[in-house]
């Protein structure tokens, strides 16, 4: 199997959305997206580079907000784990056999600040815009509970980190404004999916794009900055992701393979 395109580069924020294969609903049972929050603790434990921001799992596609530290292979080495023995257990409780997930995730870089609170605000809202509940509290499967209610036993949210990349001294501070944005956002138009989110390779401010191109080198051929209200995304003049089912937007990873070695090159604030 063709390895996909790399644009990754560490020591950043990523959104990353992995859809089921073919947008089938095979995780519609709780138990399943139960596994799959029990295997990110399970990773959070093995790699300790991986801090988790946020996540969202529905019935058909996860959201996983992450930074990871730089090391060489924290976040394909997650999402490996995760994926992998979610499908394994659904397969053998169903007997079933074939692709649990599509091929390949979407990673999006995102800059820290109003853009990540942006960005988790999206996450948050996604069950939402579904239809499926009236506020991110009803919906069991998702990062936002634990922020607002951090976990005693088996906390998978990062606080410190989450304190640290959207400039909080107080976690009592960051939840209360954490709870706004969400508020905020119930007070818009819901049915928004702000494709930003899933089919840019970077979003944040105009420096911060400039200097993720820039590091990018030739990868970055044929790749566009574009800008909307304020924020700048770097933008795939391919196949948007969730277009196909063969994706071949250049942003996208096959999570069940190692990456070849990453970008010694880090981008740092703005």
């Amino acid at each position: 199997m063709a390895r996909a395109k790399r644009h990754y580069l560490p020591g950043h924020v990523w959104h990353i959305t992995h859809r089921c294969h073919k947008r089938e609903f095979l995780l519609k049972f709780p138990k399943d997206r139960r596994r799959w929050i029990e295997w990110l603790y399970q990773a959070k434990k093995r790699y300790s580079g991986l801090s988790v921001l946020n996540y969202m799992v529905t019935s058909n596609h996860v959201h996983l907000l992450v930074f990871d530290n730089g090391g060489r292979n924290v976040i394909p080495d997650s999402i490996k784990l995760v994926a992998g023995r979610t499908g394994q257990e659904y397969n053998v409780r169903k007997n079933r056999k074939g692709a649990f997930w599509e091929d390949r995730y979407h990673a999006t870089a995102v800059e820290s600040n109003r853009y990540l609170r942006q960005c988790i605000t999206y996450i948050d809202m996604n069950m939402v815009r579904a239809g499926v509940v009236e506020h991110p509290t009803q919906w069991e499967f998702c990062g936002y509970n634990e922020i607002q209610n951090p976990r005693k036993r088996k906390g998978i949210i990062d606080s410190d980190r989450l304190m640290d990349l959207l400039g909080f001294e107080n976690y009592d501070d960051l939840k209360d404004d954490h709870y706004k944005w969400v508020d905020s956002a119930m007070q818009g138009d819901n049915s928004d999916k702000e494709n930003k989110w899933t089919q840019s390779i970077a979003v944040g401010s105009k420096t911060f794009i400039e200097k993720m191109k820039e590091a990018l080198g030739f990868r970055a051929t044929g790749r566009k900055i574009i800008c909307a209200d304020d924020t700048f995304e770097l933008r795939e003049v391919l196949t948007p992701y969730g277009k196909a089912n063969n994706l071949d937007s250049g942003n996208t990873f096959l999570w069940d393979q190692q990456p070849p070695s990453l970008i010694g090159q880090f981008l740092h604030g703005n």
